[in-house]
């Protein structure tokens, strides 16, 4: 939770004002999880603070699901700021379970990797491919991970770096596992295999696999 908490915080999600009057102030909460490497064993606890995006009120603290509003929120529990118990969080950065989380962390984050140089693909709006000189890299974000391939160590290092100056994120090193596909490394390649899918792709400079924070983790 403090790791969490911290992240938030770092990224500028809110900021901690006097609750105003009449203001409709959305509740939050803790949700747990567990994280697994693909032979099934735990690879780490995981906490999320999300807000009851079901507690807003249209015309209120949203118009339309990709309109940006005022929304204030409850601290988060555990917390709550002693100084200030009585103040609300008002939101600076999306936050998982808003109206409008999903479009406003897609559009922050597809316009920072554009400035990179990424552009997606026509067929995928979610894959990003950077392509300059002998360069080439590929990123597909899907919720709050993201998998990152490149044609070379040095590239793929300087795209990550590029990325933790804008999000608070942790590197997860090589991929093993991505929505239930395993991914298996040698020397010709990776070895997608699901019950349903089999498939062999190319290989490239390596891969790397990292939760972002955003407008959230």
């Amino acid at each position: 939770m403090a790791e969490e908490y911290q992240a938030l915080v770092d990224n500028g999600t809110w900021q901690l004002v006097p609750r105003p009057p009449g203001a409709n102030v959305v509740s939050g909460k803790w949700i747990f999880k567990h994280k697994y490497h693909s032979d099934g064993t735990l690879a780490r606890h995981k906490a999320r603070w999300v807000v009851r995006g079901f507690s807003q009120q249209h015309g209120v603290d949203y118009d339309e699901t990709f309109s940006p509003e005022t929304v204030y929120y409850q601290q988060p529990p555990g917390f709550v700021d002693p100084a200030a118990p009585d103040h609300v969080c008002l939101l600076q950065r999306s936050l998982y379970g808003l109206k409008q989380a999903p479009r406003a962390w897609y559009r922050r984050f597809a316009t920072f990797v554009r400035r990179l140089g990424f552009a997606s693909t026509a067929s995928d709006v979610s894959l990003f491919v950077y392509n300059e000189g002998d360069g080439l890299a590929y990123l597909l974000p899907y919720v709050d991970d993201i998998i990152l391939t490149a044609s070379s160590p040095a590239l793929l290092q300087r795209l990550i770096d590029r990325l933790h100056s804008e999000f608070a994120m942790t590197d997860l090193g090589d991929l093993h596992d991505f929505l239930n596909i395993s991914v298996m490394r040698s020397s010709d390649g990776f070895f997608l295999s699901q019950p349903a899918i089999r498939c062999r792709a190319p290989a490239m400079g390596g891969y790397v696999r990292v939760p972002l924070y955003g407008n959230s983790r």
